[in-house]
């Protein structure tokens, strides 16, 4: 099994770092032939404008949108969360993937400055599992066929729609690989 990590920007290497840690073996994307012989993608943390462009100026956003309407699952963090949703809100006009029925609050925990750490209940986990945010987004909405998979102050923080996955919170900054074990054994399976 080979997963796939974007790497135009962003926390990409601790993803890598995270797979391989049990035993995946992870390809660094920047190109859309990159995607061949893949089973998942993840699109990282970073800046979601900066990120949007670059993905566009590359033409991996037709890509993932190809590798995602095949089966192949697509797990976006934080920034990647914002990149696969239907709606960004208030940034109708900023390009994204419009893979998950999800709206996205760009910034919506604060600032830098306003980043924490906090222990949440996950779907199907035994134990909480530590969350950092940094200048995370908001799920506002979840469409129909999105399940919830982990809440925060009334908020999903963790949802998955078939082969479909986001987090806004950055679990490759955890000590715990569960939330990338979820992706390969239950989104990608």
């Amino acid at each position: 099994m080979q997963v796939g990590v974007l790497a135009l920007q962003g926390a990409f290497r601790e993803h890598r770092l995270m797979f391989e840690s049990f035993g995946v073996k992870v390809v660094e994307v920047r190109l859309p032939q990159d995607l061949e012989n893949l089973v998942g993608l993840v699109i990282p943390g970073g800046e979601s404008t900066t990120m949007a462009k670059l993905m566009r100026s590359s033409e991996l956003d037709t890509a993932i949108t190809s590798f995602a309407k095949t089966g192949k699952c697509v797990w976006g963090t934080c920034a990647g969360a914002i990149a696969i949703a239907t709606e960004i809100v208030g940034f109708p006009e900023q390009p994204r993937l419009n893979l998950m029925d999800i709206s996205v609050a760009r910034n919506a925990y604060g600032r830098q400055v306003a980043s924490f750490e906090v222990d949440v209940a996950v779907k199907s986990f035994e134990t909480p599992f530590h969350t950092v945010f940094i200048r995370a987004p908001r799920i506002e909405r979840v469409g129909k066929d999105v399940e919830v998979l982990a809440e925060y102050e009334g908020h999903a923080i963790m949802a998955r729609q078939a082969n479909l996955m986001a987090t806004v919170f950055h679990p490759e900054l955890a000590q715990d690989a569960r939330v990338h074990q979820y992706f390969i054994e239950k989104v990608c399976s």
